[in-house]
């Protein structure tokens, strides 16, 4: 597993703290300070997770992250200011895999990555999950991390593979949002996090609708998501 880390920020103090505290947790860090030459940084060198702040000068990171999500699949994790919500859920929406609000803990942050890297190295669960699920006409193949929608592969970010999964897992039946959070995030929900609820809506856009008109995935209010089976009745294995 790669560990090399990049650090967009302005804030150079912080990037030096940051690089200390993760290069004695086993990573190599490098840091950029402005846009441009972050994104360039990005393009140019394999990372195994890029730390991007929102607010940086040239080019925000926003921006940065729509031209990185160009070309990259590369896990981003978002700095935010602490109590933005609207920075949280853009961020989330443009293919963020998470988000923190400054000012923050050093060992909440390195407890984010390492949540990160399980994800998107599939994951280490005590008991294997089902590693082809088919319901109507998605495949999600978990060993080479794909989903297909008759037949048309859907690019997805590891967090929206990760909660397509856990949902098709109990298709039919409601996985509440503490679940989700859990399992798929890797954290416990706090009151205020949307971040579920917001990927959520991102992956329904790449699903789309049953033929029928119906989503594909339904809120069950006050308690979380459940897959829903087409009304036409498919077999579940080829």
């Amino acid at each position: 597993m790669l560990n090399n880390l990049l650090i967009i920020d302005d804030d150079h103090e912080l990037c030096g703290l940051l690089r200390d505290y993760l290069s004695a947790e086993g990573f190599s860090v490098d840091a950029c300070h402005s846009g441009p030459h972050g994104v360039r940084q990005a393009l140019e060198k394999s990372y195994a997770l890029i730390i991007l702040d929102v607010m940086l000068p040239e080019l925000n990171g926003f921006d940065m992250l729509r031209r990185i999500r160009e070309t990259l699949h590369v896990p981003v994790l978002m700095l935010t200011a602490r109590g933005d919500d609207i920075d949280r859920i853009v961020g989330l929406e443009l293919g963020a895999d998470d988000y923190l609000a400054k000012p923050f803990n050093p060992r909440e942050l390195l407890a984010r990555i390492r949540a990160i890297q399980r994800r998107a190295a599939g994951g280490t669960p005590l008991l294997s999950p089902t590693q082809l699920l088919i319901v109507d006409d998605i495949h999600l193949d978990r060993a080479t991390r794909t989903v297909r929608r008759n037949q048309l592969e859907l690019s997805l970010t590891s967090v929206e593979f990760d909660l397509l999964g856990e949902l098709l897992e109990h298709a039919g039946t409601v996985v509440t949002r503490e679940m989700l959070t859990r399992k798929v995030l890797g954290r416990e929900l706090n009151p205020f996090d949307r971040s579920v609820d917001v990927h959520v809506s991102s992956l329904r856009k790449k699903l789309a609708r049953h033929a029928d008109g119906r989503e594909r995935i339904q809120a069950i209010r006050g308690s979380g998501y459940q897959y829903t089976r087409s009304h036409k009745t498919l077999p579940d294995q080829p």
